[in-house]
């Protein structure tokens, strides 16, 4: 059963038009994941839905009586207003009834026995209404919440307007999961999580009861939550069955196939409108009306044909290069017995740490645990002058290699000036004419009059875009980044990983992008309780080792062999499609060779009732033709 429908949606800002007729449908219990380019509109969509946007045209249907859960923008609460009474806002319902049932119980103290029935049965009313809610179940739904999100005791008890914004999303995200919703609608769900909380959070929507509609850039968290991805592009949407990883094949072969068809359409169009030409030709030379007749006709069916767009095969992305220095000494970074605390919290205990000319390193581990301390810690070796006199180890010392030259990329992007411009950012260290400045600008996204935007008033995606384009202009055999995928769309995160990949350097990062990570890490280092552990692989051999995922053996034995059936099915329809495809193309070929012979006889047919003749012949073959491409692209 249908939980949520949109039908030809439009939706403009001021006379932008943002969305185009989208339709798209979510069933009761499905989990679906919304992706595209930042500022296609995915977020709108959720506004649309909660009814926080008025304006737009077409329908939104949503099944009766349903509930919602949304993170709307940080709320605002009295200054003594904890986490706690935060989260208890979520059982408004439960404790409004409670409240009710207590008034009835001191009524019940006083009343007349003659009335107790009609009490009594409002009481047992509520009850009921009680404990269909899950009412009885508040505080184990709280608990399990809790710990799944980390929020601890102690957590519970700070005020609300103490937090930082993505503390505040984290308990706001938690309360959206205590109301038990019909439909949740989850915008990022997972920024601002550690490692252990999104798994936590994946397995948590997996199992909901209620549909969920997720707008995310976590690649890794789509394909392990979702079943549907809705994709939005150029206004429109479009619906891919599966997770994200089958959506990117399914995608790519639908591009194949929209190639396809208008290959066959333009081979077809070409072909009409040269028969046009020729009937016109022949109509002049010989004065005959018929010939017009027939062009006429060819002309009025061209315009009636819909015609088949021509995919777009790159879309508007970073285009980066790192300009890499000469090659640093063997040993990049030696970190021995390393102690540092701050005031009662320990963040590195007796921790070591190798990092060699080359690798690939990613630093994973809890929200908290000091892994950003830790980067600051070593670039205050690298870079004396760049960092407080906080980052300094209490004991334990830092061998730095030979040769190196840095680019550092932090989590909040802060510029020397904020009141420069884009252009003046960039070549405020760098000696560079304006036009190839802007020319460079552009490879990372900031085209035309966006180069005069001040830095002051860019988002956290566009800050990390362009402290990238000066860090990649410089010359550098050595990157640490501290969570770079932040703020970047699917797009840009590929361009990234892509660019890291050929970088010849090494690279020290921190990040929760666990599709990243597999991408880019030769080797994974946890921190955790102030020790670093180091593990030779990527993500998948960590969790591997380090058991971060429960095993079920036998829901992995019931999906393999699930698997190995729906792979052999697959494959003998891919054998047998196969064969109908060669015997399409062997006619194709042989009726394109029949054409050939037809149009070398029209070239030198002087007999009008002959060339009326062979153009019909023509006409039918390619008619022919078109059929069986139709079939050869839908079998393909």
């Amino acid at each position: 059963m249908i939980a949520l429908a949109l039908n030809n949606i439009k939706k403009y800002y001021g006379g932008t038009q943002i969305i185009d007729n989208m339709s798209f449908e979510v069933h009761e219990g499905e989990k679906v994941g919304i992706v595209g380019k930042n500022g296609c509109g995915k977020s709108t969509i959720l506004k649309l839905i909660m009814g926080l946007e008025a304006e737009y045209s077409g329908n939104i249907i949503i099944k009766k009586d349903s509930k919602l859960g949304y993170v709307d923008q940080l709320p605002s609460y009295n200054e003594d207003f904890k986490v706690i009474d935060v989260l208890n806002l979520a059982f408004n319902t439960e404790n409004e009834i409670l409240k009710n049932m207590k008034k009835l119980e001191d009524i019940m103290e006083n009343i007349k026995e003659d009335e107790l029935d009609k009490i009594l049965k409002n009481y047992n009313d509520l009850q009921q209404s009680y404990e269909q809610i899950g009412g009885y179940e508040t505080d184990e739904r709280l608990s399990k919440i809790c710990i799944g999100l980390n929020i601890t005791e102690d957590f519970k008890q700070r005020n609300f307007s103490t937090l930082s914004g993505g503390e505040k999303t984290t308990v706001l995200l938690a309360k959206v999961l205590l109301q038990k919703s019909d439909i949740l609608l989850l915008d990022e769900p997972s920024n601002h999580l550690d490692l252990k909380s999104i798994e936590w959070l994946e397995d948590f929507l997996k199992n909901y009861k209620g549909a969920v509609l997720i707008v995310s850039h976590d690649r890794y968290f789509l394909d392990r939550v979702v079943t549907k991805i809705i994709e939005v592009e150029n206004m429109k949407s479009k619906t891919y069955l599966g997770g994200y990883s089958q959506y990117l094949e399914q995608k790519e072969k639908d591009i194949e196939l929209q190639l396809a068809e208008y290959n066959v359409q333009q081979k077809r169009i070409n072909a009409m409108e040269k028969s046009i030409k020729d009937l016109r030709d022949w109509g002049m030379k010989g004065d005959n009306e018929k010939f017009f007749k027939r062009a006429e006709n060819i002309r009025k069916r061209l315009e009636k044909i819909e015609r088949v767009d021509k995919p777009k095969l790159e879309n508007r992305s970073m285009n980066l290069n790192i300009n890499t220095g000469q090659r640093s000494g063997k040993d990049v970074i030696k970190l021995e017995d390393g102690i540092k605390s701050f005031k009662s919290k320990i963040i590195l205990k007796d921790a070591n740490l190798h990092f060699r000319y080359g690798e690939k390193l990613a630093l994973i581990g809890n929200n908290g645990c000091g892994k950003s301390t830790l980067l600051k810690l070593l670039l205050k070796v690298l870079n004396p002058q760049e960092e407080s006199e906080d980052y300094i180890l209490d004991s334990g010392k830092v061998q730095i290699g030979t040769s190196l030259e840095i680019g550092y990329l932090p989590q909040n992007v802060v510029f020397s000036n904020e009141e420069f411009s884009i252009l003046e950012c960039f070549r405020e260290d760098i000696e560079l004419p304006e036009g190839k400045a802007r020319e460079y600008l552009a490879k990372f996204l900031f085209f035309g009059e966006n180069v005069f935007k001040k830095v002051k008033n860019l988002s956290g995606g566009e800050r990390s875009r362009l402290l990238l384009s000066k860090l990649m202009f410089r010359k550098v055999n050595t990157l640490i980044l501290d969570e770079p995928t932040n703020h970047l769309d699917i797009v840009s995160r590929e361009v990234l990983e892509d660019t890291l990949k050929e970088f010849k350097g090494s690279i020290l990062f921190v990040s929760h992008d666990r599709y990243f990570i597999n991408a880019i890490c030769s080797r994974i280092v946890e921190l955790k309780d102030g020790v670093l552990t180091s593990y030779e692989g990527n993500y998948e051999y960590y969790k591997l080792k380090s058991n971060t995922e429960p095993k079920n053996e036998k829901l992995t034995v019931k999906k393999n062999e699930d698997r190995k059936i729906y792979n052999k099915k697959i494959k003998n329809k891919e054998t047998t499609n196969e064969k109908k495809a060669a015997v399409i193309e062997k006619r194709i070929q042989e009726l394109e060779s029949k054409i050939n012979l037809i149009e070398k006889e029209m070239g030198s047919c002087n007999e009008y009732s002959r060339l009326n003749e062979l153009h019909i012949l023509k006409e039918d073959i390619n008619l022919e033709i078109e059929d069986l491409m139709e079939q050869w692209v839908q079998i393909s």
